[in-house]
């Protein structure tokens, strides 16, 4: 079972989106980058990024150089969405996520991120936080 946010975490994730195809097909004519920084974890601050290229999604730890939107928020908040406890809007709604960058982009193709939990859903199952 991988730990939330570690290596084998994010291997995991990118086997899943691999091996489904319906994100990247939603996605042919779109370029969009979200980045994800979760603070206060147990192994520090993380950042990481989710990028779809038109037929490709790819997720991997870091920084990206010029991501659309960027989200900003604590380990508990990350986990609780991770679990599927707290929705990502609720949060957001709430100020437990703070955002920044071009979020009326997101918004416009939110069909394609919205797939996101459903791909990552059987990997949420599996995973320890």
């Amino acid at each position: 079972m991988p730990r939330y946010l570690t290596q084998d975490w994010f291997d995991a994730a990118q086997r899943a989106f691999t091996a489904d195809t319906s994100l990247a097909n939603a996605s042919t004519e779109i370029v969009l980058t979200v980045q994800q920084v979760v603070t206060g974890g147990p192994d520090g601050d993380i950042t990481y990024h989710v990028v779809v290229d038109r037929d490709t999604v790819r997720i991997a730890p870091g920084e990206s150089s010029e991501p659309t939107v960027t989200f900003i928020q604590s380990w508990d908040t990350a986990s609780a969405i991770g679990r599927g406890e707290l929705s990502a809007q609720g949060a957001f709604m709430t100020g437990l996520i703070r955002v920044r960058g071009d979020l009326p982009r997101l918004v416009e193709h939110g069909n394609v991120f919205g797939g996101v939990d459903d791909v990552l859903a059987d990997l949420r199952r599996q995973t320890t936080y």
